[in-house]
């Protein structure tokens, strides 16, 4: 108890000096808490949302997902005969059975063709309004649709597309375009995650979306009461004989949750990887915080010693510090972890994915998560300064308060520093000089991992020449002034280390990543320049088919050399060593699509894979199954019949475009797939005739003007749009990494404050002999600025070295070119000495205002 109290008593007695280490726990377990919170919140409302939009059994054609999803290559679902439904009817424990039509593959815009699809990636969904739909759906003006004339929209989709009753809309698919006018608004009963959903009546629902009548994509059963889902499934599958796909809503909803919760696991990781990082940082803020005080209380502990309290006492006493820490900034940190997914949940809705507060789930696992990690990772840290204050001796009380300075590391720490730092240099060389991107990436990881550690030991060791250098560069401008902070940063090498090692490993980050974001763009470009020899390129950019009537618009497009249409087919292969590889995709293009794209071949031309029965196969393909020129390969087309065509190339496996493919001519494929089975083109390449590029561009956009489901590109658009894609992915990452700084930055804070403690003696006799407020001010802030820089230099020159490294790997994989953003690493580093002013503002600020003399009578 003795030891309790007294741990409470110091607690309380430095609250100050422990709450910015307080706010680095709680942020940390902010963020571990408010990502679990928020991906469990999503579970919630899918799971919600599967379970109500689910019939007790569903009936759906063969070439169905499972989960639900029906588009095929050719922009059309699979169906089944209206029959079906009758069929259906008649089995054992039926209640009802209704037919139903829907479909992903589609594009819907308002009057003035501007799409009305969700920004956030969730699916535009058109299908029939029906039984089941009404589950989950509540018209909440108008009437449902009765004819070709009308279209029911979502609620959602509606306020943010400023639809009123009586608005045109068009539905664009695979069959033509279809236009309606709005007649029902419905709100969903259940949250709608932000996908945007119009329904039609049946039989429009049909002629749009299939083109044919008296066909369904699903088939949605009621049990009969007392009729259990699995008894009614086996009741319906015996009905049709095995035909269809029969699904329970239990195993609809289990595929759907499979799928969505492989992207959020995928997010959660990520997430919580950041945090780990966050509590990284803080680690460091939580060792320089207790060795800090400890070395303050030196003569404290030392008078404790001399009354009769053992070093396990100190020790348990200041690990019991930590403990209270620990749990105050947990308890705190879950509180806001709820408040961080609330927000996400907020995020996510401007995006248009919409998360109702009414699903927050906050599992019984979450807090007790948060509190033991943060209680645990406190106390760790706190444990080495814990064990230095159980080596004080009762001859600590003789002497003045303060430890001694520690002007070189130890040679223990050095020669470890230097091994660590030499084995991950040897790992990141180990991974550039690999062969295989998979064999590297395990060195990268080790190189990483063991060079970081090796930084962060070696860095007292580091701190006192990169100082010296940056004093010599930056302070000696101040004078005196300059001199005295580049000394006080040097004071303590192990402190300056510490604190610059916590900045240090965000901006690693961020220089690895921004080295990785820019060598991609660049090697995407100089593959585009190199390889793509076509002026306009054409698609969908959700990945839906082009539509006949799209194709002849661009063939009728004036100042046009050649158009070339480039299909996506799914095959068996057989090959000579009598294996077969199931699930292969055939690109099917028009000859000159060898002149649009060249792609290097290790043997034969890849003009002659576009002859009568011939093909290509790429690199790794052959060498896997011994394949040469002229060897015979068996094609077993999915919508069509088999064929035997010629190996007359192979591809090299060192290109980015089209990586891996396997190319066949269009019109070898027609011989074996009928017209109707034949996939609509993914891609439509158009070059301009010499000279009229500029008009062709421009006519091009003017004929696909009736189809924005659709963009044109020339390589300076394709250029900026994978640019942007990557800036994109970087910003989110840097918003992740600035919790890392963001508590790095507080350690810088802290230090500097508990250092002008450790310093109010030292800071009033200078004060005495003549040092201006504005001086010790400036002092402080410049310590601080070639602290932050310190670590600067370090994260930054470690980062550029592991994206320099995986830039290698990537080499592997065709990005060739090594592109270091300068621009980026400058500005970094000069942001760098801006937190380092910002954080020294508060410290510097009351230092100005101790008073002179409390200051010097200060023991």
């Amino acid at each position: 108890m003795t030891v309790m109290r007294t741990s409470m008593r110091n607690f309380f007695a430095h609250k100050g000096r422990m709450a910015l280490s307080a706010v680095a726990v709680l942020l940390s377990v902010a963020f571990v808490c408010g990502t679990l919170v928020f991906t469990d919140t999503m579970n919630t409302t899918f799971d919600k949302l599967f379970a109500a939009t689910s019939s007790d059994v569903t009936v759906s054609a063969k070439g169905a997902s499972d989960t639900g999803e029906t588009t095929s290559k050719n922009g059309k679902p699979p169906v089944m005969p209206a029959d079906v439904v009758g069929r259906v009817r008649g089995a054992a424990g039926v209640k009802s059975a209704e037919g139903t039509v829907f479909s992903s593959a589609v594009t819907v815009v308002d009057a003035d063709k501007d799409s009305l699809s969700p920004s956030s990636g969730a699916p535009t969904i058109v299908g029939s309004w029906n039984a089941n739909e009404a589950r989950t759906m509540e018209i909440t003006e108008g009437a449902a649709p009765a004819n070709s004339g009308q279209v029911m929209v979502d609620a959602d989709t509606a306020d943010k597309h400023h639809l009123r009753l009586g608005d045109e809309i068009a539905v664009i698919t695979a069959v033509g375009t279809h236009t309606a006018k709005v007649s029902a608004i419905a709100s969903f009963t259940v949250t709608n995650p932000g996908a945007a959903i119009f329904y039609l009546d049946t039989e429009t629902a049909q002629k749009t979306l299939v083109g044919e009548p008296d066909v369904f994509t699903t088939v949605n059963v009621t049990a009969a009461a007392g009729v259990s889902d699995a008894q009614l499934k086996k009741n319906v599958a015996a009905a049709l004989g095995g035909d269809y796909k029969v699904q329970t809503a239990k195993e609809i909803a289990d595929a759907n949750q499979k799928d969505i919760g492989e992207f959020l696991n995928v997010m959660k990781y990520a997430m919580l990887g950041f945090a780990g990082i966050a509590f990284l940082v803080g680690i460091f803020l939580i060792i320089n915080t207790f060795s800090m005080l400890v070395a303050q209380r030196t003569r404290e502990i030392g008078l404790m010693r001399a009354i009769g309290s053992s070093r396990k006492q100190v020790n348990r006493s200041v690990l019991a510090e930590a403990l209270l820490l620990g749990v105050v900034g947990s308890v705190l940190g879950v509180g806001a972890g709820v408040g961080i997914a609330v927000g996400l949940m907020k995020l996510m809705s401007m995006t248009g994915m919409n998360l109702s507060t009414d699903d927050l789930t906050v599992a019984w696992t979450t807090p007790v998560v948060g509190l033991v990690l943060g209680v645990v990772v406190t106390v760790l840290a706190a444990y080495l300064p814990a064990r230095r204050a159980g080596k004080v001796s009762p001859m600590a009380a003789l002497r003045d308060a303060g430890a001694p300075a520690d002007a070189r590391a130890g040679v223990v720490r050095a020669v470890l520093g230097l091994l660590l730092t030499g084995g991950g240099a040897a790992g990141l060389y180990l991974a550039s000089a690999a062969d295989k991107a998979s064999e590297g990436s395990l060195w990268l990881g080790l190189g990483v991992v063991l060079s970081l550690i090796g930084f962060v030991v070696i860095g007292p060791l580091l701190a006192g020449g990169l100082v010296r250098v940056l004093g010599a560069v930056v302070l000696r401008a101040f004078g005196p002034v300059g001199r005295m902070a580049e000394r006080n940063a040097l004071r303590n090498p192990r402190r300056t280390g510490a604190t610059g090692a916590a900045l240090m490993i965000g901006l690693a980050l961020v220089a690895c990543l921004s080295v990785v974001g820019s060598s991609m763009v660049a090697s995407a470009s100089e593959q585009l320049d190199k390889s793509v020899g076509t002026d306009f390129i054409i698609q969908n950019d959700q990945g839906q088919p082009i539509i006949p009537q799209a194709v002849r618009a661009v063939k009728s497009t004036p100042g046009l050399e050649r158009v070339t249409e480039y299909k996506l087919l799914d095959a068996d292969l057989t090959t000579p060593d009598g294996r077969t590889s199931k699930g292969e995709t055939v690109n099917a293009a028009d000859p000159t699509y060898a002149t649009d794209v060249s792609t290097e071949t290790v043997a034969g031309k890849l003009a002659d894979a576009y002859r009568p029965d011939s093909m290509s196969v790429f690199e790794g393909f052959a060498e896997e199954h011994g394949l040469t020129i002229g060897s015979k390969v068996g094609v077993a087309f999915k919508d069509g019949t088999a064929a035997t065509l010629t190996v007359r190339a192979i591809t090299s496996d060192e290109v980015v475009i089209d990586k891996g493919a396997m190319y066949a001519s269009i019109s070898t494929v027609a011989t074996y797939v009928p017209a109707e089975k034949m996939p609509l083109d993914q891609l439509v390449f158009a070059t301009a005739k010499e000279g009229q590029q500029d008009a062709a561009y421009t006519s091009l956009k003017t004929a696909l003007h009736d189809y924005p489901q659709y963009t044109v590109r020339d390589q300076t658009d394709y250029k900026e749009e994978l640019k942007d894609q990557i800036g994109q992915m970087l910003n989110l990452i840097y918003g992740l990494l600035a919790l890392a700084i963001i508590v790095a930055v507080l350690g810088v804070v802290n230090t500097l404050a508990l250092s002008v403690v450790e310093r109010t003696r030292e800071i009033g006799l200078m004060r005495a002999i003549g040092l201006s407020r504005r001086q010790l001010r400036r002092m402080i802030r410049l310590e601080s600025v070639v602290i932050a820089l310190f670590g600067a230099l370090l994260g930054l020159g470690l980062g550029m070295s592991w994206g320099a490294t995986a830039q290698q790997l990537l080499a592997l994989e065709g990005l060739t070119v090594l592109d270091i953003p300068w621009p980026t690493i400058i500005g970094v580093f000069v942001a760098s000495a801006f937190v380092g002013l910002f954080a020294a503002l508060i410290p510097a600020f009351r230092a100005g205002r101790m008073n002179v003399l409390n200051a010097i009578a200060t023991d």
